[in-house]
């Protein structure tokens, strides 16, 4: 990436509270070319770094444009950091260590290793393991120096073993979230799981995992925290909802009990509310749902790209309720009033997140009948080379198919069907009798028009409706979208809402 796209990033990540920092900084600066640079940027809205080379040398043609773009760079990054020093514990924490190595290198040996107590003793209260072993290493480094002072060797003894324990406690946690790490990795590449064998493939995660917990032996709200995300998102690949749910409910007590201890931005508060959304959805509780969206509604932060996430979980949970419930139309007008504010940042969001809001709003269109509008959308995702091998890819194509069904595209239907059985045989340890129910009907649609032929070409399809509904691991393709539905509304040319509201109500 240019350094002058990352400039332009940065600018445009900026919160209100941090520009209005800059403009602090800039008071009585006179024109300096960063200030007209930084507003190049902000006020003119210049998004292409090109346009912005040109439109600055315009204007300033004996300036360097490199130059300036790492100066300003630079500086924001300095008043970014010095912000977040006043807010942040972390950034607190490891400014006085800073400082107390520059008392250190003056002299000042009672005045620094007075701040390294206080660092310690903030350490602990905020479980900063990393700030307390730095601080712990360094007061030991230095009272080697000064030869050790009144310190007699039982407290030298002593020190040295806390600081074990707190090597220790990294190392837990370290190995704790690197399950962790390969459990989310395992969700977003492979998806849920499909058949036993891929629930049994989680075993040796789980089994360290449940291991590590019980050896941890201290109360430690890391450890807690890691156990609870670790069970929710396991019992999430495997369907067990209910388990999830109750895992996120412990995980969520555990926040609110203990809000010093929150990162910021608070990240894995949001993978918590996330996680009981879903959980939620899946249950069809949608007034639970509403419930943890308007908490994050409250939520703020001075990151604008976590208040981005904030905002496109609660517009992804918002429409997932309307689809579920068939209230299209309602799904179609919160897509509208979010175009400005979410939509048109896709860009900023993660490539899952894109693919997924992608796809819902395409999903959106189909429902209401603008196909045309619902393949313009899913293009956007089907050509990204990048998501190929995300287990939501398989998702994409089907619904790409439907579209292409709705508008009579028999060729590519035809062709996208090898296409995607050839996928299925290199993945033969994978149940996937939805895919193939909806593979079946695409390709050998049902055309008789008399109501009677229709409804008892249904009724003989009614068993093998059942057992994929029956099935958690059909279900769990059934959560994302319920494709055995939608082949339900074209057999019998019902619409599809009335559908998803019978089936709210059973």
């Amino acid at each position: 990436m240019l350094k002058s796209e990352s400039l332009i990033q940065l600018v445009n990540s900026l919160a209100k509270q941090e520009k209005k920092e800059f403009s602090k900084y800039i008071s009585n600066k006179q024109d300096k070319d960063y200030i007209f640079l930084f507003k190049l940027i902000d006020e003119k809205k210049v998004t292409d770094p090109e346009e912005l080379k040109w439109c600055f040398l315009k204007e300033r043609p004996v300036s360097s444009f490199n130059t300036v773009v790492v100066y300003l760079f630079n500086l924001l990054i300095e008043i970014l950091t010095k912000l977040r020093v006043e807010q942040d514990s972390y950034y607190i924490l490891f400014n006085e260590l800073l400082h107390a190595r520059v008392l250190y290198e003056k002299s000042m040996y009672p005045e620094c290793l007075h701040i390294l107590k206080k660092v310690k003793e903030k350490a602990i209260y905020y479980e900063n393991h990393f700030a307390l072993l730095m601080a712990q290493r360094l007061e030991l480094n230095y009272l080697l120096t000064l030869d050790f002072g009144e310190l007699d060797e039982k407290k030298l003894l002593n020190k040295q073993y806390k600081m074990k324990n707190t090597l220790k406690s990294i190392s837990q946690l370290n190995e704790q979230s690197s399950l962790h790490e390969l459990l989310k990795y395992r969700m977003i590449n492979r998806g849920v799981s499909r058949s036993l064998v891929e629930t049994q493939m989680l075993d040796d995660l789980v089994t360290s995992e449940i291991s590590i917990v019980a050896s941890a032996g201290v109360e430690n709200f890391e450890i807690k925290k890691n156990h609870q995300l670790f069970q929710a998102n396991y019992f999430i690949v495997v369907g067990d909802y209910k388990a999830a749910f109750n895992s996120f409910v412990e995980l969520n007590k555990l926040f609110e009990e203990n809000s010093h201890l929150w990162h910021n931005p608070p990240v894995y508060y949001l993978m918590t509310v996330e996680g009981m959304l879903e959980s939620l959805r899946i249950v069809n509780n949608y007034e639970g749902m509403n419930y943890f969206i308007e908490k994050l509604e409250k939520l703020s932060s001075t990151s604008s790209s976590f208040q981005l996430n904030v905002a496109y979980v609660i517009f992804i949970y918002r429409l997932f309720s309307f689809i579920d419930q068939g209230e299209f139309e309602k799904a179609d007008e919160w897509v509208v009033g979010n175009q400005t504010s979410l939509i048109d940042k896709t860009d900023l969001l993660k490539d899952q997140q894109q693919a997924v809001m992608l796809l819902y709003i395409a999903l959106t269109h189909l429902c209401n009948g603008e196909f045309r509008k619902a393949k313009k959308k899913l293009a956007l995702t089907v050509g990204r080379g990048n998501l190929y091998s995300l287990s939501l890819f398989r998702t994409i194509r089907l619904v790409n198919m439907m579209i292409h069904y709705e508008l009579g595209d028999i060729d590519y239907i035809q062709s996208e069907t090898r296409s995607i059985k050839r996928e299925m045989a290199k993945n033969k340890e994978l149940s996937l009798e939805v895919e193939l129910f909806l593979l079946k009907f695409l390709n050998y649609s049902f055309v008789a028009n008399d109501k009677k032929s229709r409804s008892d070409a249904w009724k003989q399809m009614e068993g093998e409706v059942n057992t994929l509904y029956q099935n958690k691991y059909q279900n769990q393709i059934l959560h994302k979208f319920d494709f055995v539905a939608w082949v339900e509304s074209k057999i019998l040319n019902v619409p599809l809402s009335e559908i998803f509201k019978r089936k709210q109500l059973s």
